[in-house]
């Protein structure tokens, strides 16, 4: 299947809040909510995207021939490709009722799984959705990451328990999602956490742990005095605050802080293989898509996302060999220039 179909498919069943776009830019669905927009004014969407294309790739073709390996490893696993699927949740809200939660988690996991990435799993309300996530995590061998919301009390502990019996080889917390009604009208509210209790919970998971929704130095040695193994420097899509920088401005301070003390993924507008280079030139470990994989499932099934995969793997490559990186560990800030 080729992704051209992938997309034409998607748009006679993935509803009338996303418009499928051949280009996931922000700018079609804006500030669409429920949808796929972003809040507010709708700009942080198409921030993020514009900002990652200013970012220009360095062309270096006098490299010796050879195989080009684009392959991961993370948390003692290898992947074929630096880049996931992201965390989706309320799919049937934002889309359409062709795909719920429950249904959306367990086709994602197993299609990534088989095409050699890994699939982060969304959360909900509804407690079937982390369950049912964290069952078909196990089936794949661990190979899925779920992602639980920042709960308060005796939910956090379901959703731990069941995390626990997912066998899965990490963990995440979108921490960013705090700016969420739902957990906001929780009683108890649920959302911000201390580096205390987010430290217990990462305590208490006893797996490499990764938190999303980091957009500050200050907000990334939070998350390292918590215990993270890892951090996602992402706005949650521009979904939960208006006006937000974008990820790949943010990225180059947050990295040379780091320093190589855990792993940094970062989602955000990351729409093709050469922005994923663009990423790792910068500095980041790997990158996360979300919403163009929504497309992939609506348009093509697990068909779809083997396209799609297929799709921004290829690009990875393509660029990879024009500007002299025959692997990731090639891959130098030297070969982009930035704005």
């Amino acid at each position: 299947m080729q992704y051209d179909e992938v997309i034409e498919n998607a748009r006679k069943c993935i509803g009338r809040l996303c418009r499928a776009c051949s280009i996931c830019n922000g700018v079609a669905c804006r500030n669409t909510i429920p949808g796929p927009g972003s809040k507010g004014i709708g700009d942080t969407a198409i921030r993020n995207y514009n900002k990652w294309k200013e970012i220009r790739v360095n062309m270096d073709t006098i490299f010796p021939m050879g195989e080009t390996d684009t392959s991961l490893s993370l948390f003692g696993r290898k992947f074929r490709y630096p880049f996931f699927a992201g965390p989706v949740g309320a799919v049937s809200q934002h889309y359409s009722d062709a795909y719920d939660d429950l249904s959306y988690n367990d086709l994602l996991v197993k299609a990534c799984a088989e095409n050699g990435i890994v699939a982060f799993t969304g959360d909900g309300i509804n407690p079937e959705v982390m369950g049912a996530a964290c069952h078909v995590i196990r089936n794949a061998g661990g190979l899925g990451i779920p992602t639980v919301k920042p709960w308060s009390g005796d939910v956090m502990d379901e959703k731990l328990a069941d995390i626990k019996s997912s066998d899965a080889f990490a963990v995440a917390m979108d921490v960013d999602a705090a700016g969420l009604p739902f957990l906001k009208n929780m009683d108890p509210p649920a959302g911000r956490k201390s580096v205390q209790q987010l430290a217990e919970i990462i305590r208490d998971t006893g797996k490499p742990f990764i938190v999303k929704g980091i957009m500050t130095v200050r907000g990334a040695l939070k998350a390292k005095e918590a215990g993270a193994s890892a951090i996602i420097v992402s706005n949650h899509g521009g979904r939960v605050l208006d006006q937000c920088p974008a990820t790949a401005e943010v990225l180059p301070e947050i990295v040379e802080a780091v320093n190589g003390s855990m792993k940094i993924l970062v989602d955000g507008g990351i729409r093709s293989g050469v922005d994923v280079f663009k990423a790792l030139a910068i500095g980041a470990d790997a990158v996360v898509i979300a919403r163009p994989f929504v497309t992939a499932v609506f348009g093509g099934g697990r068909e779809g996302v083997a396209s799609y995969i297929e799709k921004i793997g290829n690009e990875l490559r393509d660029t990879m060999e024009m500007c002299g990186a025959a692997s990731l560990a090639d891959i130098t800030p030297d070969m982009i220039r930035m704005p």
